[in-house]
């Protein structure tokens, strides 16, 4: 069984040589960049990625051009802000010596780097992700955000155990600028065009709702400051999403799903 590792990718040249190192057990590294201007494309190359430049068409559209220029039908999709931990590396190279893939895709537990401590609390652990799978079996769903590969109807899903090791947040003040300037604006987009709504009484009470749930129910306070730091930026958000839902229903402008400074 071979596997081609999918990589899509916009200046990245901080992160993308520690996602390619990690995938020296595939069969195929392949890059789809959408137009860097710093050295993203040249690193990926000068450690044996295919690279390919395509306009940016929005996540799952690059997503899934990525997934039908490979070389072969099973596929890894990797983020170029993540990397293969050592566990998974075996399980992956386990399931290539049998063969065949057991499932039609399988999902992987991903590990976020935050504040220099892997988060394994909150709302963002195990965060699982379909990100093995066979490509004939289903496709990219596209959605205003957080995008994923859907499978057809019948096609069978398994469970990986090592973890994707994920370093999106390099700071503070990146994480209140990816809040306030992506994921805040197109989740409220993605739930005004669900039909919900909200109201003054909503939005009070949104940020509260979720730090007690992530800080509390769900045990962020046993990651320490990050798991504190994690909770807070959780309730920022909800506080956020609700006020610009508010500012939707009362005719505000639709946000857009524009190409972000870096994937």
């Amino acid at each position: 069984m071979k596997i081609s590792a999918v990589i899509i990718a916009f200046n990245e040249e901080a992160k993308i040589a520690d996602a390619i190192r990690s995938l020296d057990w595939a069969d195929e590294v392949l890059v789809v960049d959408s137009g860097s201007t710093d050295r993203t494309r040249e690193i990926a190359e000068g450690l044996g990625a295919r690279v390919i430049v395509n306009e940016w068409p929005g996540f799952a559209a690059q997503k899934q051009f990525a997934v039908d220029a490979a070389a072969n039908d099973v596929i890894f999709s990797l983020d170029a802000d993540e990397a293969v931990s050592d566990e998974l590396k075996s399980e992956i190279a386990g399931l290539k010596g049998g063969g065949e893939l057991p499932f039609d895709g399988m999902t992987v537990p991903r590990a976020s780097v935050y504040m220099g401590r892997e988060i394994r609390h909150g709302s963002w652990y195990p965060d699982r992700q379909l990100r093995l799978f066979d490509r004939r079996k289903g496709k990219w769903k596209q959605v205003v955000i957080h995008e994923s590969f859907e499978m057809e109807p019948g096609a069978t899903v398994g469970k990986l155990t090592g973890d994707l090791i994920h370093r999106s947040v390099d700071s503070v003040g990146q994480h209140a600028a990816m809040i306030a300037e992506r994921y805040a604006p197109l989740g409220a987009r993605s739930s005004y065009e669900r039909g919900r709504r909200t109201s003054p009484f909503g939005i009070l009470v949104a940020g509260p709702a979720a730090f007690i749930r992530d800080y509390v129910l769900k045990a962020g306070f046993l990651d320490g400051v990050a798991g504190l730091f994690i909770a807070l930026f959780s309730a920022y958000h909800a506080v956020l999403k609700h006020m610009m839902l508010y500012e939707l229903q009362r005719g505000g402008e639709m946000p857009s799903d524009r190409q972000p400074k870096s994937l």
